[in-house]
Parts: structure tokens; C-alpha cells; sequence
């Protein structure tokens, strides 16, 4: 009976405790009953230790309760919600040790008040499920928090992307060839390329790639451009060097099925990101545009064509070294796709580093604030789409002063058309917190020419009068002023 699991100590220990309590025993009374030390049976309750049957006999005579009783799974209705938890494996699969909580101390924290904590799963499991969260809603979750506490650099991933470069004789000259990267699959990890069978499955038509594991081989569509596949190389070259086991076998997750999993594809990316544009001559170009006095665009464009870098490898790359190299620590990233038929705009990736900055997702469906350049760049090129005009990518930059707030950043933004898919355009963003410190990093923060716009997170929650960008109405606005009203009124009354 030592060789419990985690979970069946936990229970046991919680049930224990309830009959002590139950019985009124402090530890040291239950300690005088049993013959169990003080320190032994608090660690029973705590989920640590589980007894032997001859403590077990010990502790249900001292509790007048059957050792059956004692070892029985049933719980009363204050442990149901801790039970339904821990059978779920839900702790299981969060990385508490990525965060630095070890998982006993959770137990310890379910041990203390599990009644309390009990209803607070219930509250979360209620909330999960009227929003319709699913298991991957928290590892991707888990995985932008994992991402912001290490401001979004991971030193080991650099240097193991360094130190392939160094093994295969790749030097800093870039863009790097697809063919380099194929190269290496095929000789040292016995890849087989496919760019033909994808095509042939319209359910795979949307995957830039698919890898069968047994056959090693690795399907890409044939749409894919240079920079598509040296990307796609990069990421395969990332889960076999860095020994990345668990992984999904599409180019893009289509569902989280673990934590490590959805990790270990954001560590690929990172290590394909990192051969494409290698550290140390990316920082000195960034160095060298940052001290420019007046914003300019060609020269943004530049950096990211020296590289041949898509415009989500490029701000990805900026996120990694600009809180490193230059101490710019306050910034976000966002992705915004819309869709051409519709006016719906969807913030389909996030990252905000040393705090949740504006703006940021919102999964009540409402209208994302049309003076955001993220959006109103992507307005600009449909109207350039429906003029008749391509456009691979127009980009810009503006101030974006949040009402009601002190909050102001510099927002730079790129929209494109989406690579993938028909009938979609995409922005990418990088924002950083104008502030003091901001200033002194980058020459042109200052440019007249830059445009100033005051912003705010949605239409429904915006109070600016005479919007001509409104898309909605701000109904969450009403509601506020009118439950407002209504407590002034009472109070009113209660003096009159």
C-alpha cells in the first residue's frame, strides 16, 4: 500500500483529515492514539505519505471508523470537486515546473481547504465550459505566460542554433537556402522530401506540411514559397536537434493533445526562427535602424528582405532580442486576421511581456477599436485589393494614446495577404510603452511625421464622442452609466 499514486494520497490524506476534524482531534491526540508521530501524520494529510496496514488498522480505531470505510474511493460533496480534479489528470498536464510550483504544494493548498478550493474548481470547470474552453485553450494559455516569463528568449535554443551552424559550416550571409536546410535532413536525419502527395488530399489542402513519422517523410505543398519551406526545414531541423519527442506531425498545431507538445512546437519554431535570422547580425541591424532620427518604412522592409523572413518570423525575431539587447522590456505582439467578406477582425496571436498591455484579445465577440493601425492598415489594403492593386505588403506606424488611460505605445504594423489562405489579410504588430526610458532607445519616437491617433480597446467599451471609425454602439458603456445612475439615485434617496 506505500506504492500509492499522487492522487490516492492526496484523497486519502484529505478524507483523514476530515474525520479527524470531524472527531475534533488535534495531531498531537491523534498522535497519542496511533503511536504516529506528529510530523508523519501531517504529511499523510498533506497528500506526501500514504500508510502501511498496520497504521492503517491504527488510525481507524483512533477515528472509530472501519479500515474499509478508510480506504473507501466514495467522498462527501466537499471533496466531489477536488476527486472529479485530480481523476481528470488536470494537474497532471499543467506545467506547474515550468512556473517553479511543485505540484505537492498544490496538494498542500487542496489539503488545507479543500471545501473552499473545491468551489472554485467548480467555478473554473462552469466558466470552461459555458465558454466552450477546451484543453488547449489552457496549454496555449500556459504557453504565452511560460513565453512572458522569460521576456521571450531562450538562451539555450540560441546557442544550440549557433552551435548547428558552426557543425554544417553555415555562415552569417543570409537569406539561407531552402536546399541547405533539406540537405541536412536528408543526409544526417534520413528524411525523404514529398512536395507532390500533399495536393492529392483536399481535407490536407490548408497544411503547409505534414510529417509521417514512420516513414520519415515529409510532405509539403507545392504552393509553398522559398522562405515557406526554409521555414518548414528550420522547424523539422529544430524537433530532431534539440531531441524533441513529443510533437505534433502537421506544419501548424490543429489541437493541443499535451502541454509538451504545444511546447515543443513553439521551441522548433524558435530554432528555425533563429537559423533564419542568426542572432548577433540581426541586433546590429535593429541597432542600426533604432537610431534613425525620422521612421522609415523602406528601411523597416529592408531588414526583414535581407533575411527573406515572413513578416510572423520577423516581429517574432523582434520580440526575442529587443528585451534583451535593448532593455525594451514593455511591448506586446498581435496578430489580426480578417476575413475579406465580413468586417470581423480576430486577434488569433498574443504576446505581451512584462505586463497584459492593451490591447489585447477579447472572446466576447465584440468590435476591435477601428483606429488601431493593426486595423485600419489592413482597411487600407482591401482598398488597395478592391482598387485593382496587389499589394504583398504595405506597412506603418503610428502613437496610439489609450482613452482613459496614461498608456500610450509606439505600434508598428505590416499587413499582407494571408500565404494560406484565400480571402484573408493579416496584420502583424509590434507595440512598445512610450515612456522616459523609451526615448533614449529609439531615434525616431519623436518624428513629427509620425501618426497620432487615441485609441481604445472596443467599440461596445469606447466613450469617445463623435467617432466616425464606430462600428458598434458602446453598449458596455451604457450599462455602466446606467448602473451608475441608479446608485446615485439611491444614495439620493437614502439622505432625503
Amino acid at each position: 500500500m506505500s506504492t500509492k499514486s499522487l492522487n490516492e494520497r492526496i484523497l486519502f490524506g484529505l478524507k483523514l483529515k476530515q474525520l479527524r476534524q470531524k472527531k475534533n482531534l488535534s495531531f498531537a491526540e491523534l498522535a497519542a492514539e496511533t503511536g504516529m508521530s506528529i510530523s508523519y501524520l501531517n504529511e499523510i494529510e498533506k497528500g506526501k505519505k500514504f500508510p502501511k496496514e498496520e497504521k492503517l488498522d491504527k488510525l481507524a480505531a483512533a477515528l472509530e471508523v472501519t479500515t474499509e470505510r478508510l480506504l473507501r474511493n466514495e467522498q462527501d460533496n466537499s471533496l466531489a470537486p477536488v476527486e472529479e480534479l485530480l481523476k481528470s489528470n488536470f494537474l497532471h498536464e499543467l506545467p506547474l515546473d515550468m512556473f517553479g510550483i511543485d505540484i505537492s504544494k498544490v496538494a498542500e493548498l487542496i489539503a488545507n481547504a479543500p471545501t473552499r478550493v473545491g468551489a472554485f474548481i467548480t467555478t473554473l470547470i462552469d466558466l470552461a465550459r459555458s465558454y466552450a474552453l477546451r484543453e488547449e485553450n489552457f496549454y496555449f494559455g500556459a504557453l504565452r505566460s511560460y513565453l512572458e516569463l522569460n521576456d521571450n528568449y531562450f538562451e539555450d535554443i540560441e546557442l544550440a542554433a549557433q552551435q548547428f551552424c558552426t557543425n554544417h559550416h553555415i555562415d552569417h550571409h543570409r537569406p539561407l537556402p531552402p536546399e541547405r536546410l533539406q540537405h541536412v535532413l536528408e543526409q544526417q536525419y534520413g528524411y525523404q522530401i514529398d512536395r507532390e502527395t500533399l495536393d492529392s488530399y483536399p481535407e490536407l489542402s490548408g497544411m503547409r506540411s505534414v510529417f509521417l513519422p514512420h516513414k520519415k517523410r515529409l510532405l509539403l505543398s507545392s504552393r509553398l514559397s522559398n522562405m515557406q519551406r526554409g521555414l518548414q526545414f528550420g522547424k523539422e531541423l529544430g524537433f530532431q536537434y534539440l531531441q524533441l519527442k513529443e510533437r505534433a506531425y502537421t506544419a501548424s498545431l490543429v489541437s493541443g493533445r499535451s502541454f509538451e507538445e504545444v511546447l515543443n512546437h513553439s521551441r522548433a519554431i524558435y530554432f528555425s526562427v533563429a537559423l533564419h535570422l542568426p542572432l548577433h547580425p540581426f541586433v546590429e541591424d535593429v541597432r542600426q535602424f533604432l537610431m534613425r532620427s525620422r521612421w522609415q518604412a523602406e528601411a523597416f522592409l529592408a531588414i526583414m528582405q535581407k533575411y527573406e523572413a515572413s513578416p510572423e518570423m520577423f516581429f517574432h525575431r523582434l520580440t526575442n532580442v529587443l528585451p534583451r539587447f535593448f532593455d525594451i522590456h514593455k511591448l506586446f505582439f498581435l496578430r489580426i486576421a480578417h476575413e475579406l467578406q465580413t468586417d470581423r477582425y480576430e486577434i488569433d496571436r498574443e504576446l505581451h511581456l512584462s505586463r497584459r498591455h492593451h490591447p489585447h484579445g477579447n472572446g466576447l465577440l465584440e468590435h476591435y477599436c477601428r483606429r488601431w493601425i493593426s486595423v485600419s492598415l489592413l482597411s487600407d489594403l482591401l482598398a488597395l485589393q478592391q482598387s485593382g492593386k496587389f499589394a504583398t505588403a504595405i506597412v506603418g506606424v503610428q502613437r496610439s494614446k489609450y482613452a482613459g488611460t496614461e498608456d500610450e505605445y509606439l505600434c508598428i504594423t505590416l499587413a499582407r495577404p494571408s500565404a494560406s489562405e484565400e480571402n484573408l489579410n493579416i496584420s502583424v504588430t509590434l507595440g512598445l510603452l512610450v515612456n522616459e526610458e523609451l526615448s533614449k532607445k529609439i531615434g525616431f519616437l519623436n518624428d513629427p511625421a509620425l501618426q497620432f491617433r487615441e485609441v481604445n480597446k472596443t467599440c461596445e467599451r469606447c466613450a469617445i464622442d463623435n467617432c466616425s471609425e464606430r462600428a458598434a454602439p458602446a453598449i458596455v458603456v451604457g450599462r455602466r452609466e446606467s448602473l451608475k445612475a441608479i446608485q446615485t439615485r439611491c444614495e439620493w434617496l437614502d439622505t432625503q
